[in-house]
């Protein structure tokens, strides 16, 4: 009997043990693919290694659903995410984020302040720090587009110019701002059109007109796939998924760049979080000057001034920074007050097609 109790005894202790390495352990969320990959080698892994921290490094979707299901739970399982700039004012006006303090972040290697090392839209919201620059363009395949090959986004809109199905992402962020452009209206007027009836139901009619044409899917990671596989003759994705694609897997692919709309992700932290001060010390590494520069590994700009010097420059051309001229900046204040709307307007949409 007394062995008996030592050995359910030491059966606890262990699974006490478990349970808080397990506690310790801290959970950074992102959207996995060659993304998530280039995270995991320039800001997690080297993170593991410096600090002795284990991370479960896992993937979503993006959006808030998930977020605002955690924290209104108060069953909070994630403690940093990778949040997109058009969720990012939502999130954190919702009070689904912490606030994360400037001075937790390290100066550029050159010896900058973190406030002025930063690009401005980096540290524009109090519950982010920017990783990257990113953009939202369309590609098509070399080999399968045929005879004609788009080169605006009016062209992405002409199913009888350049005939076959269109791949997008299921979510009104992006389509609605492309419809519109495409049906006319200016890049700078976008937003001020879609917050009218009028202009979302002219937005939702550009849609409509090539609804036969079009394809939805929920990860990004899907898109190259649909292209290589001929389910799409041109897919809406976010550039570096296509380049890596074209770098990394040799696809025939060409990136479109014309109306792009470039926006940023941010590292944040999930409010409520038992694990607050080691989410801090990870964002701090994981947006130094290093680690941001290796996003380009998969084309996305840095978010700090000090990484440039360490881009290579035979890539500088397929990073959004060199495209800017040529897009329009997601406006995030507009998505955290229509998103909601949108989303349900979207959705409704859906079910009709």
């Amino acid at each position: 009997m007394k062995l008996k109790a030592l050995a359910t005894g030491a059966s606890i202790f262990l699974a006490a043990t478990v349970s808080a390495a397990i506690a310790d352990d801290l959970t950074v969320v992102s959207f996995g693919g060659a993304y998530g990959a280039a995270q995991k080698e320039h800001m997690i892994d080297p993170y593991m290694k410096e600090s002795g921290t284990n991370i479960l490094f896992e993937d979503y979707s993006g959006g808030v659903a998930e977020l605002t299901a955690q924290v209104e739970s108060g069953n909070v399982q994630w403690d940093v995410v990778d949040i997109e700039a058009v969720d990012l004012e939502r999130a954190c006006s919702d009070g689904l984020l912490e606030v994360i303090p400037r001075d937790i972040l390290p100066p550029g290697d050159d010896g900058t302040p973190a406030e002025e090392d930063f690009y401005p839209a980096s540290l524009s919201n109090e519950c982010g720090v920017g990783i990257m620059f990113w953009a939202l363009v369309f590609a098509y395949n070399t080999d399968t587009i045929g005879d004609t090959a788009p080169a605006t986004l009016a062209d992405f809109f002409d199913v009888e110019k350049i005939p076959g199905k269109r791949a997008v992402r299921k979510r009104p962020q992006g389509n609605l701002e492309w419809a519109l452009i495409a049906d006319g209206v200016a890049p700078d007027d976008v937003y001020k059109v879609l917050a009218t009836q009028e202009g979302q139901d002219r937005a939702f009619a550009k849609l409509a007109s090539i609804k036969d044409n079009l394809i939805f899917y929920d990860s990004w990671s899907q898109a190259p796939q649909l292209l290589n596989d001929g389910g799409a003759v041109m897919v809406q994705c976010a550039n570096g998924r296509i380049f890596n694609a074209i770098k990394d897997d040799g696809r025939p692919f060409k990136i479109v760049w014309d109306n792009n709309l470039f926006d940023q992700d941010v590292w944040s932290i999930v409010r409520g979080t038992p694990r607050l001060d080691a989410a801090q010390k990870f964002v701090a590494f994981a947006t130094n000057t290093k680690a941001v520069a290796g996003m380009q590994d998969v084309a996305y700009g840095p978010s700090r001034r000090s990484s440039i010097p360490l881009i290579d420059p035979t890539i500088v051309s397929d990073l959004p920074t060199d495209h800017i001229d040529e897009g329009t900046r997601v406006d995030g204040l507009f998505w955290a007050d229509y998103g909601d709307t949108l989303t349900e307007k979207f959705n409704e949409w859906l079910l009709t097609l």
